[in-house]
């Protein structure tokens, strides 16, 4: 009696069902479109002490910050001085 290395054609054809009912099943597993998105990063209220480090960090600190005409004006609590220099050039306004 010989036996066949070929698995039984009911056999294939149950595990090629499952292996295609596994493959949608893990694809509808990507989660649902309506997530919530994240919500927004606080408003910036305060200039960082971090801005009066220097004129060119300011100019980029306030070069950043999104033009609104809504916002509330900034503090500057954080920070006890402005920077001032002698001998930098003056900081060109777009």
């Amino acid at each position: 009696m010989t036996h066949s290395t070929c698995p039984p054609l009911a056999r294939t054809a149950a595990l090629a069902g499952f292996a295609v009912l596994s493959s949608l099943f893990l694809a509808a597993c990507g989660g649902d479109g309506n997530s919530t998105p994240p919500p927004p990063p606080p408003a910036i209220t305060q200039v960082p002490a971090s801005a009066a480090a220097s004129d060119s960090a300011l100019e980029s600190f306030a070069f950043n910050l999104a033009q609104t005409d809504t916002a509330e004006p900034l503090t500057l609590e954080l920070v006890p001085t402005l920077p001032t220099s002698e001998t930098e050039d003056p900081i060109a306004t777009p």
